[in-house]
């Protein structure tokens, strides 16, 4: 992003610090709150049909337009947030969230990363989502997959370097660098981009089929293809098609067609990068270094 570029961003992120937040996920119902990462709200109307366990799929106003501040304002501070498990892939709660503030933190990134793709598969966190429900029974619990945030898993894009990440948040390798300059059309990663969400649903129905309970479907933040001239999910960025999130309910009813076999490593990795004192190539694609 060039000079007028970076400036423009910087003015309508003065402007997001000032306007107020939206709907705090805990002050709504639900028992199971799935959270689809960067997920559009149009894109998951659009797959519905072919989605059997959702239907109709509202919006509401996100509390934050990336996953750092997503976290921050729903988590920090809520007492429910003691009475809450809650199973992820993001990598940002190891800087965001206070694991001890939790019923329990499972941060699956730290023990279940696919180096190939760049990310965490969506198959780990149901895995885990659903041996936290049988096991542990929480008052509410969190179940955050990373897609359809890229890397794309069923449709990878060439020159994509996944979720690796710089100290700016960024990278010169991803689809929302690659759209901007023109390098790829919006048609391709779109359809990459929808892939990737029926790839994370397959997964959600899953979960449904497996855990009892109020389902709600929705996501930390949307994802901007162009919108006001801007692409991804900048920081403090009001734009609607970033802050406007999906909200879908069902209900699940563990009919025991899984059995989780996934077991974390003992005790769960806490405040640092699983196997960061001989990683430090892991530290670098999450940004600890």
């Amino acid at each position: 992003m060039g000079r007028l570029g970076t400036a423009y961003l910087r003015c309508i992120q003065a402007i997001g610090r000032q306007v107020p937040y939206g709907t705090n996920a805990f002050d709504r119902e639900w028992d199971v709150l799935v959270v689809l990462d960067a997920c559009r709200a149009d894109a998951l109307r659009e797959v519905t049909p072919d989605v059997g366990f959702l239907t109709d799929v509202g919006t509401v106003r996100s509390v934050g337009s990336s996953s750092s501040e997503w976290l921050e304002n729903t988590f920090n501070g809520r007492e429910a947030t003691a009475r809450t498990a809650m199973v992820t892939g993001n990598t940002w709660t190891d800087r965001y969230l206070d694991a001890d503030s939790f019923d329990v933190l499972d941060e699956v990134w730290k023990y279940a990363w696919d180096d190939d793709l760049g990310t965490v598969p969506a198959s780990p966190i149901t895995d885990r989502a659903i041996a936290t429900a049988r096991e542990r029974d929480p008052d509410r619990l969190v179940v955050h997959y990373m897609q359809p945030h890229h890397p794309f898993v069923p449709d990878p894009l060439a020159g994509d370097d996944g979720m690796a990440r710089t100290s700016s948040h960024s990278s010169d390798a991803n689809p929302w660098v690659s759209l901007r300059r023109g390098e790829m059309s919006p048609d391709r990663v779109r359809g990459a981009y929808r892939a990737n969400l029926r790839y994370v649903l397959e997964e959600v129905g899953t979960l449904v089929e497996n855990i009892d309970g109020r389902i709600a479907v929705t996501a930390d933040h949307g994802n901007l293809f162009g919108e006001w001239g801007l692409y991804g999910h900048p920081m403090h960025t009001p734009v609607p098609a970033l802050l406007a999130v999906p909200w879908a309910e069902t209900t699940g009813k563990d009919r025991g067609t899984h059995t989780p076999t996934l077991d974390p490593p003992e005790p769960l990795p806490v405040g640092r990068v699983y196997g960061a004192e001989t990683d430090e190539e892991r530290l670098a694609a999450l940004g600890y270094l």
